[in-house]
């Protein structure tokens, strides 16, 4: 008779076998469908969480089910390293996200927001050229900007609303320019302008391929919600820390029940 603990990690590896299965199909349908960058930089690593979930998955079931202690330690030894990394993983986003905040503007129902703020690791990733390209592509295939154009608000409608960090960095000029307003993503600049002292006033244009994209604010309002993102991922992750160390003990349980099962053989 297998074992109680065997039972359960058998049932519990079945269970994420099953989910691998639409994990890899959904890497490989957007593989075929992908239109965009952003579409196809998420495929590679569903497929390769799908194909590694189904792998891990099915060491630990044959290796609970059959008695097979060569994969079921290959499989405590997988669950550890990812304990290992998930650990480290948390720890890092609570660290790196622990500065910036966004600054409130008199008179204005959003916040601004300044590179300077956060950690050097998330600036230097975003001032790399090729990661910007990237992000700059999602943004605007994202049509976030778009969407703020579309609500054709007046000036006093506008400065009340409550902004995402992205439209407030991207879509618009910093308040301390003092461009006049026409609309969400429509700022009427003066001929010939040029600001030492805020240098996205500069880099403005009313195009909605350029607006503030290539800003420093623009920039920084992606961090702050990559931090706002990257807080309730570590919070995520504790939780699912604490399932995989629950799994690894009845894991270790399993395999101590495989050893001793080889080392005195049951005779019926």
């Amino acid at each position: 008779m297998v074992r109680f603990s065997n039972s359960l990690i058998g049932v519990l590896n079945v269970i994420t076998l099953v989910l691998s299965i639409p994990i890899i199909g959904g890497g490989i349908w957007l593989s075929q469908r992908a239109n965009t960058d952003c579409e196809k930089f998420l495929e590679r690593p569903l497929v390769a969480l799908g194909v590694f979930l189904f792998l891990v998955s099915l060491a630990g079931f044959v290796g609970a089910c059959c008695r097979n202690s060569c994969l079921l330690w290959l499989y405590l030894v997988v669950m550890f390293l990812l304990i290992l990394l998930l650990v480290c993983f948390t720890v890092f986003a609570f660290v790196v996200t622990n500065k910036g905040a966004g600054e409130v503007v008199s008179g204005r129902g959003f916040k601004e927001y300044r590179l300077g703020d956060y950690s050097d690791w998330l600036q230097r990733r975003v001032e790399k050229a090729s990661n910007w390209r990237r992000i700059r592509s999602c943004l605007q295939q994202g049509k976030v900007c778009e969407s703020l154009q579309n609500k054709n608000q007046t000036w006093d409608q506008f400065i009340k609303d409550n902004l995402s960090p992205i439209q407030s960095g991207c879509c618009k000029p910093p308040s301390a320019c003092n461009f006049t307003y026409m609309n969400g993503t429509a700022w009427n600049k003066p001929p010939g302008f040029n600001s030492s002292d805020v240098p996205d006033c500069n880099t403005w244009q009313s195009g909605q391929s350029t607006l503030c994209y290539d800003c420093q604010s623009c920039k920084a309002g992606v961090l702050a919600n990559l931090k706002h993102d990257w807080k309730k991922v570590a919070v995520a992750n504790i939780i699912f820390l604490i399932f995989l160390v629950v799994v690894y003990s009845i894991g270790c349980c399993a395999f101590r029940n495989n050893r001793d099962d080889n080392h005195h053989p049951r005779y019926k």
